[in-house]
């Protein structure tokens, strides 16, 4: 009969509860709630994290459900596994464990609650586990014995408060092992090393490496929801792709964000460097930066098939990092590491991650490829950290930031002379005066980037980015040889970035040569989809210099939509208009640059163009009414 209000349903139920709470308590009350709210957080990210939901939390207390068995005990094996590592770092006294009990079994269902004797017996096995231990029924065990290589103890079958009958109940060991099946009855079947050695030597090897293989699969790579090819927003490259999601900063304090941000960005400079893999850049994947989202929504949305996400705690001068990369398209963590270090380890800790995400791809380096971190190129870990700072501050791309870029790229100089990317980021510092309109003297101005950047070339020649940015100079100078031959040596350092190609499609288009900047700029737009605007407009005034108005006009509004009170953009929109016979949309857009910037000149403006069809250029913008 149904009920009205309620109804039944079988369901995997996990009860968890801390050990010794009440003394906890009673030594340190503030402490103690402080830590639970912490653990307990981190319990429900897991439980989250393997497709279970939490019911209720009071107290010490958190009962959650699955809809799978599997689901329950590998999120059990993974909270332990968390807390024991979070123990480790608290004295003895003050470390908090719990005990968790798992039972499958029929409950009804109210609302959003559950009640009924399996939830009891749940509570009631985690009253028979271990500090630290999981302890799971009959009915939970008979699900995975086949599925989870765990290793599991029969303890019998056990009589337990306000339940009629004896439950049989398995406590569930953390590491795999081969793995012995208990029975319905009061008999205790006898453990592996009581039984007589049936095995040789080589069949034991070849189940304890079967039961290792499979507890990594389940326990270390946890399924994920698969992406769908015919979603994907771009068709998967014909080599390995592979996005890296901003890591997550756990550190309390959250002044500590641009050291997660800039040990993502070297993993993605790192993997970026490899020809043999297709990375997408940093501008699209931060924009998930913050965001609850799904590694299938990421690979649809940038066209990849492997994800890599992760996390950052950094504590005084010990840090530790966690990472993992995702076969989005399976669903399976193909690779999971942990890496707990000193602060000065970083590099080598970037270099691994690196190494072992390449090697899980099963990408074969050829004779003198290889995985390269920017940042390695000084020892100096104070200037490291100063060059972090100094790029968190240029993305932010105001006056009062670039001024603290400045500071914070001169300070790492100081740290260390030799440290090229230092140099890089003050250049690129200088550089942003002139967009901004703070440089007294844009022609000095460039002349100091320029100095910067052959400075930076001498500490560390094999970094594209430096050629990328030098090639800009080159091209607003005038010098258009130059501009296209240092992008090019851009690209041919790193193929990769999405930058090396932004610049020389940006080269190309200066020179005058449209046609062959398009495939550039395209390029750079799918390694970087989530683009910035300079990709979008570039790309645009290229189509609508060789007459294809449509796709300029097309791909200057993505220009405007990111940047919509930037006055450039609504200048190369006028252009695109202007070009297209709409004069009508030019003017309008020409509005908009005066709105956003009264002062605006197009003759003072033209000066610092040095484009080789800089006449024609400024006849075309003097239509939009611009003077």
């Amino acid at each position: 009969m149904v009920t009205e209000g309620f109804k039944r349903k079988i369901t995997a139920i996990m009860s968890s509860d801390v050990v010794g709470y009440s003394k906890l308590m009673g030594d340190d009350e503030a402490a103690t709630v402080k830590t639970l709210e912490a653990y307990k957080s981190a319990m429900s990210a897991l439980i989250d994290q393997h497709r279970g939901r939490v019911i209720d939390s009071p107290g010490d207390n958190m009962l959650s459900e699955f809809a799978s068995v599997v689901d329950a005990v590998q999120c059990a094996v993974a909270i332990q596994k968390e807390m024991k590592a979070r123990n480790a770092e608290l004295v003895e006294n003050r470390r908090m464990e719990f005990r968790i009990g798992i039972n499958l079994g029929d409950v009804i269902q109210e609302s959003d609650r559950i009640y009924g004797d399996g939830v009891n017996i749940a509570a009631r096995l985690e009253g028979l586990a271990e500090p630290g231990g999981i302890c799971i029924s009959k009915t939970a065990f008979d699900h995975i014995e086949s599925k989870l290589p765990y290793g599991y103890d029969y303890i019998g079958d056990q009589t337990v408060k306000n339940i009629a009958k004896p439950v049989g109940a398995y406590r569930v060991s953390l590491e795999p092992r081969v793995t012995v099946g208990g029975k319905t009855s009061a008999e205790k079947p006898s453990p592996l090393r009581r039984r007589p050695v049936i095995l040789g030597g080589v069949g034991v090897l070849l189940l304890t490496a079967v039961a290792v293989g499979i507890w990594h699969f389940y326990t270390r790579r946890p399924s994920v929801e698969p992406a769908s090819v015919e979603k994907m927003a771009y068709p998967l490259p014909d080599k390995p792709s592979i996005a890296v999601l901003p890591f997550v900063n756990m550190s309390e304090d959250p002044k500590q964000e641009y050291f997660s941000d800039g040990l993502t960005e070297e993993i993605i400079t790192a993997l970026s460097n490899v020809p043999k893999l297709f990375v997408i850049a940093r501008n699209s994947v931060f924009t998930y930066k913050g965001k609850p989202v799904k590694v299938s929504r990421v690979a649809e949305e940038l066209g990849v098939r492997y994800v890599i996400e992760g996390s950052i705690r950094k504590a005084g001068d010990t840090v530790r990092i966690t990472a993992q990369l995702i076969d989005a398209l399976s669903g399976h963590h193909l690779w999971a590491e942990r890496y707990d270090r000193q602060l000065n380890e970083i590099f080598a800790v970037q270099d691994d991650i690196a190494k072992n995400i390449i090697t899980a791809l099963q990408v074969e380096l050829t004779e003198g490829e290889q995985v390269r971190a920017i940042a390695k190129s000084t020892n100096n870990l104070e200037a490291y950290l100063k060059y972090l700072q100094a790029v968190e501050k240029l993305r932010q791309y105001n006056v009062e930031s670039n001024a603290l870029a400045k500071k914070y790229a001169k300070e790492a100089i100081a740290l260390d002379p030799e440290y090229g990317m230092a140099y890089t980021a003050l250049a690129g510092a200088y550089q942003l005066d002139i967009w901004l309109g703070t440089s007294h003297s844009p022609k000095q101005t460039l002349a100091k980037c320029t100095e910067l950047l052959q400075k930076a070339i001498e500490l560390d020649s094999a970094n594209a980015e430096i050629y990328g940015m030098l090639s800009w100079i080159y091209a607003i100078e005038g010098k258009h040889d130059q501009a296209v031959a240092k992008a090019e040596r851009a690209v041919v350092l790193n193929p990769n970035s999405a930058n090396a190609h932004a610049f020389l499609g940006q080269a190309l288009r200066f020179a005058g040569r449209y046609e062959e900047s398009i495939p550039e700029y395209n390029k750079a737009i799918r390694l970087n989809p989530i683009s910035p605007p300079f990709y979008f407009f570039g790309l645009g005034t290229s189509y609508s210099s060789v007459g294809q108005h449509d796709e300029a006009i097309k791909w200057c509004k993505k220009a405007v939509e990111l940047a919509p009170d930037s006055f450039l953009v609504h200048l190369f929109m006028a252009e695109v208009y202007s070009r297209a016979g709409r004069q009508m949309e030019a003017r309008a857009q020409a509005a908009e640059v005066l709105r956003i910037n009264p002062q605006f000149s197009l003759e003072e403006y033209a000066k610092n163009v040095r484009r080789i069809d800089k006449q024609e250029w400024i006849d075309v913008m003097r239509r939009t009414g611009l003077k």
